[in-house]
Order: C-alpha cells, then structure tokens, then sequence
C-alpha cells in the first residue's frame, strides 16, 4: 500500500523532493503507531531511499545576468528583483517590506515581517521564518539606488506602506507575479528559461559566499539559525578554484624570479638550500599530510 501511494503521488506530477517531504511523515506518523501505540508491530515504510530529496541544482546566475534580468521585467518590479538577489530575501520576506524598512541613507534593509499564505485564510503576515530571520543587510550602492527611484515613484509617503505591490496597490500573491512581472519572457530573455523567482536569493546567497565571507556572517546575511545552509554555499566554485591556480602560478613565478636574482648577485646558480628541521608543525598530521578543515 505505501509503495502504491507513493507511485501514484509520483505518477501525479509531485516532485521527488515533496514526495520524500510526505513519505517522511507518514514514516513518522506510523512509528508512533508502533512504538507509543502498539497498534503495528513493524513500520510498513521501507522504501530504500523514498525519504531522500534529490532536487536538481537550481541554477546561479552571472552578475550579467542578474542586471538584464532587473532591467527585463517591468519597471515596477526591477528594485525587487535587485534587493531579493543583493539582500538575500525570500519571497514572503521581500513582499511583506514596508517603507519604514528601507533606510537609504545608511543603504540598509530590515527584515522583521513576512507574508504566508495559507489555504482558506489568505495572506497571512507575521514573523520571519526563524529568529534569525529578523536582520538588517547592507544593500550594494546600486541597489540603493535603485530603491530609492522606487520609493519616490511607487510607494506613499506613509511609513507602513508596502514596498511592491500590485498596480492598484495591493499585497502580490506569489501565485500572481509570474503574469504580472512577464516573468518568463524576462528569464528566457536573460538565458535561464527555468528560472524562479526564489532562485534570486540562491544566486545572493552564492554571490556573497564568493566574497569569502565567514560561516557566521553569511548565516547573519541569510538569516539561517544553522550553518548547514551557510556552509553550502561555500563549496568550491569552477572559478575560485582556476583563481587559486592563478595565484599559485604568479607566486610560484615571483619565487623563481628570486631565485635567479640572488644567484647571479652570488656569481653562480642558486643552490639547493638546506632545509631546517622544524618540530611540531600544527598543519601537519601523523603522516606529514597538511590537514584542514574542510
């Protein structure tokens, strides 16, 4: 019976991630039954790899990329797409701004309130997703910019009024923007017809890892409790790693230089240089090998 539940959830078009997502309830749901109830006396669920998410990589965009994708779509919704990306927003964060949150002076957003939406109620706003959801980000000048022609073209003067909304002024639910902005035609224009619009902030969050910011400060950033997500964003990129070889060639080519150097000012080839013994090197491990961190 689980197996036919499962098959038929993925036969209906749900995606891999949100079918692990309810095969790990029921999973829970029915070890309560064993465990705490004795109404079971074994857990049906025994799929190998069901509760695994195997989402695809969501693609990053180049900084390119991002600028074209903030002058494709219409001129109400380009400083939303710059402060999502830049500011590193989720959707119910960036929609629920108000003018009071954006201080363009000191080129700051707060993020104190986010829009849900929940079945038979409607938009809901409240809280950020975690406590560390509520924080303050530095916006690039550019992205200042861009806010303040936003704020003196699209927002009243009232300090609780909303940043983005619709043309009459109301909430945008997230179902809505893809019409309202030309969302398609705006990524296909840019090269990335898949994109979402939540891909905005993993293109932020990827940026500011690059940056070689601390697992700390990105987690601050992101407003994440954890430093998983944090730490994800740090893994080893195409083009950091081509600029670490970079580097090590011109270091390794200022040596050389050297070398040459002092060995014509001794009158001769420079000689192999005795190396020193050194004791109790902290790089090194019990078999000499450089040990990291990771």
């Amino acid at each position: 019976m689980v197996r036919e539940w499962r098959a038929k959830l993925l036969g209906n078009g749900v995606s891999q991630s949100m079918a692990a997502k309810a095969y790990r309830l029921l999973r829970a749901v029915l070890m309560t039954a064993v465990k705490e109830d004795e109404i079971l006396t074994k857990n049906p669920c025994r799929i190998p790899g069901a509760d695994q998410e195997k989402a695809p990589e969501r693609p990053v965009l180049s900084m390119a990329q991002l600028l074209a994708l903030a002058d494709a779509v219409p001129a109400r919704f380009r400083a939303m797409v710059l402060i999502t990306a830049f500011g590193c927003l989720r959707w119910g964060e960036v929609s629920a701004l108000q003018r009071q949150d954006i201080d363009t002076d000191a080129g700051t957003v707060r993020i104190r309130q986010a829009y849900t939406e929940q079945r038979g109620v409607g938009l809901v706003l409240g809280p950020p997703k975690s406590r560390a959801g509520r924080r303050k980000v530095s916006l690039p000048p550019v992205v200042v910019s861009a806010m303040r022609e936003h704020l003196a073209a699209k927002v009243d003067d009232n300090p609780d009024a909303f940043v983005f909304t619709t043309e009459s002024g109301r909430p945008i639910w997230r179902g809505n923007f893809n019409k309202l902005s030309d969302w398609r035609a705006a990524v296909a224009k840019v090269g990335q017809p898949g994109l979402h619009f939540h891909d905005l902030r993993h293109t932020g969050n990827t940026l500011a890892a690059r940056t070689g910011a601390s697992t700390r400060d990105l987690m601050a950033r992101m407003g994440h409790d954890s430093p998983q997500a944090a730490l994800i964003y740090q893994h080893a990129t195409s083009e950091a790693d081509q600029a670490i070889a970079k580097a090590l060639h011109a270091a390794m080519r200022t040596e050389r230089k050297k070398e040459k150097k002092a060995g014509k000012v001794a009158g001769g080839k420079p000689g192999k240089k005795k190396s020193k013994k050194r004791g109790g090197d902290p790089d090194d491990g019990a078999a000499g090998a450089l040990v990291g961190r990771g």
